[in-house]
């Protein structure tokens, strides 16, 4: 899975920004900059054996590839349901389900969501959200 990322000179930082994990981070450097994206989806996933690598795509932006898209997957859809301030189960019962395991498992990255269920489950934290994909 690869997620895209923005980069850009600001002051005397170089910024980076992930808008599908909601993170933001900087360096002194375009080089530092990417290493920090790299470290802050990896320190965020908290998996063993977890590896990720950012890499300049363009002038402005760049891409983030890990090992274990199942994982980034989860993180994701945890990030995006905290953002909104929902509970697994909140998030389960606007799936039309009364366990919260229907959205605990994708999370927690014990199942793999398909691209049409992904965007169901993304649906479900923000309905007015709409995944886009780039397929290279």
């Amino acid at each position: 899975m690869v997620l895209e990322g923005r980069i850009y000179k600001s002051g005397k930082f170089w910024r980076v920004e992930i808008p599908g994990l909601d993170y933001m981070t900087q360096g002194h450097s375009q080089k530092e900059a990417l290493e920090m994206a790299a470290d802050i989806v990896k320190t965020g996933v908290d998996r063993k054996g977890f590896k990720v690598t950012a890499t300049l795509m363009s002038p402005k932006t760049f891409s983030i590839v890990c090992n274990d898209s199942k994982a980034l997957i989860a993180h994701m859809l945890k990030r995006l349901r905290q953002k909104h301030g929902l509970t697994v189960r909140e998030v389960s019962k606007r799936l039309g389900s009364t366990s919260p395991n229907a959205f605990g498992l994708y999370e927690q990255g014990k199942s793999t969501p398909t691209l049409e269920k992904l965007e169901e489950l993304i649906h479900a934290i923000n309905p007015s959200h709409s995944m886009i994909l780039k397929i290279a």
